[in-house]
This record gives structure tokens, C-alpha cells and sequence, in this order.
């Protein structure tokens, strides 16, 4: 279901079907990549093993699929105050996507 503002809602499924956390975004990439900064972030891009995120369109039965993966580095130097110097980034690849039978 699209909100007055264009953004979606995308519940993060877990194995179980537990739905954990909801993330909003334009698109489920949006959502997604959002997903992925929450998940333990390793020292570099390359040595981060990626997670499978699942997330469920709110208002209808799609599963959109993704490895996503997260990792530090150093803040930019025209960093703002209150920024710290090392941040979480984060990537996802999209698999695809399910239709639930519920």
C-alpha cells in the first residue's frame, strides 16, 4: 500500500515468519539497503559475509528477496559535528520474489 508521501512499507520477515522491524522507502531497494545498516558491520566491504533480508510488502503478499551487508569506514572529512568518525554502510543484491500462501 503506497502512502500519502509515495513511500511503502516493508516488514522484516524472519525465518519463522516473525515480523520484526517495518521499513519505509520509495522502493523495496530503499527499504532494503535501510535493513541492512542494522546488520553487524565488518571492518571492510570485502570481509562482510552477506545475510539474506526478506522483506514483506505491507498490503499485499509479495516477499521481496535480498542478500544485503553492512560494514565501517571512516566518515567523509566534511563531515557534520555530530556525525561520528566511523559510519556503517551498506549494499543489497536482489534474488527475487515470493508470493506468500497465507
Amino acid at each position: 500500500m503506497v502512502r500519502e508521501d509515495g513511500k511503502r512499507n516493508f516488514a522484516l520477515r524472519e525465518e519463522n515468519g516473525e515480523e520484526t522491524s517495518v521499513f519505509a522507502g520509495n522502493t523495496p531497494r530503499q527499504a532494503a539497503l535501510k535493513a541492512a545498516r542494522r546488520l553487524e558491520p565488518a571492518p571492510s566491504e570485502d570481509d562482510a559475509d552477506p545475510e539474506e533480508l526478506r522483506l514483506r510488502e505491507k498490503g499485499t503478499d509479495k516477499v521481496h528477496i535480498y542478500d544485503g551487508w553492512a560494514w565501517e569506514e571512516e566518515a567523509p572529512d566534511d563531515k557534520p559535528d555530530w556525525m561520528p568518525d566511523e559510519i556503517t554502510e551498506a549494499n543489497v543484491s536482489k534474488k527475487g520474489i515470493e508470493h506468500l500462501d497465507e
